[in-house]
């Protein structure tokens, strides 16, 4: 089973374009991370402010792994998680009917 996260990221005014820099500086490490399956960003069309992130990695550890690595702590943690007015997340595994 695959771990999966999504977040949405709704930037404080005027903060939108930050926190797009933000996500633009986490695409390529995210994707690159060994544990790491699916790293896509969405963007609200009525409001700029909302991002959506849908993550998949290969287990809650790799998961773990990005929410430790350096690229997370210095963009995300640092950076973008201040300019936001909300963070919501939810966590999920693949599931095959079974």
């Amino acid at each position: 089973m695959a771990y999966v996260v999504t977040a949405k990221w709704t930037a404080k005014d005027g903060e939108e374009e930050a926190v797009a820099n933000v996500i633009r500086q986490l695409l390529g490490p995210t994707r690159a991370e060994p544990g790491n399956l699916v790293y896509q960003c969405h963007r609200d069309p009525d409001d700029p402010r909302v991002f959506f992130l849908y993550e998949i990695y290969v287990d809650r550890g790799a998961y773990l792994a990005h929410g430790a690595s350096p690229h997370f702590q210095a963009h995300a943690v640092a950076e973008g998680i201040p300019r936001l007015s909300k963070r919501e997340r939810a966590f999920y595994v693949t599931w095959e009917g079974e």
